[in-house]
């Protein structure tokens, strides 16, 4: 008798640990302040991530050019294959007023490096070690690409794999007049 006893006082315990998670849980949700989701038309959230050479770069620095904000990881597919037809039209692009800048998502300086070389990638490249820029942009799937306008604010979101036209059409969208 005294074992059922323990057994039923412990399974008591244990629902109400799970009442109250459960409640907990969804507390949190209902009263969390909403995030505003980065769209098109908004202002691109500034941001300063370190790039392979230890060098600053920041958002707003880019004000009066074209940005073309690129997330991506090295084990992507679609992102390796997008990268050199990136490349190419950065060096289109880049005197003419429009900026790459590719960010990782947390990946190691040594993964980002390897990949950087191996493709040869001449544009700055960036890692969100914290993973807060991707967070600021709502971004989920890998890659994702934010145009944004000289003025700062978001032209066009693009997810998934683009081709060259179609990199080269998107940085013609965001070169400053």
């Amino acid at each position: 008798m005294e074992k059922k006893k323990k057994r039923l006082i412990l399974r008591t315990i244990i629902l109400a640990i799970l009442v109250l998670a459960i409640g907990y849980t969804v507390y949190g949700s209902a009263t969390k302040d909403k995030i505003e989701l980065v769209k098109v038309g908004s202002d691109a959230p500034d941001f300063t991530l370190i790039d392979l050479n230890g060098e600053k770069h920041k958002l707003s620095d880019y004000k009066g050019q074209g940005v073309f904000l690129n997330f991506w990881g090295t084990w992507c597919k679609p992102c390796a294959k997008e990268m050199p037809a990136m490349d190419r039209q950065y060096k289109v692009f880049k005197d003419q007023g429009v900026q790459t800048l590719a960010v990782n998502i947390a990946q190691t300086d040594f993964e980002v490096q390897s990949f950087v070389d191996k493709y040869d990638l001449s544009f700055p490249v960036v890692i969100d070690k914290t993973k807060s820029v991707r967070d600021a942009y709502n971004v989920g799937y890998l890659p994702a690409t934010v145009l944004v306008n000289p003025e700062g604010k978001v032209v066009k979101i693009i997810t998934g794999e683009m081709t060259e036209a179609n990199i080269a059409s998107y940085m013609e969208l965001i070169k400053p007049e």
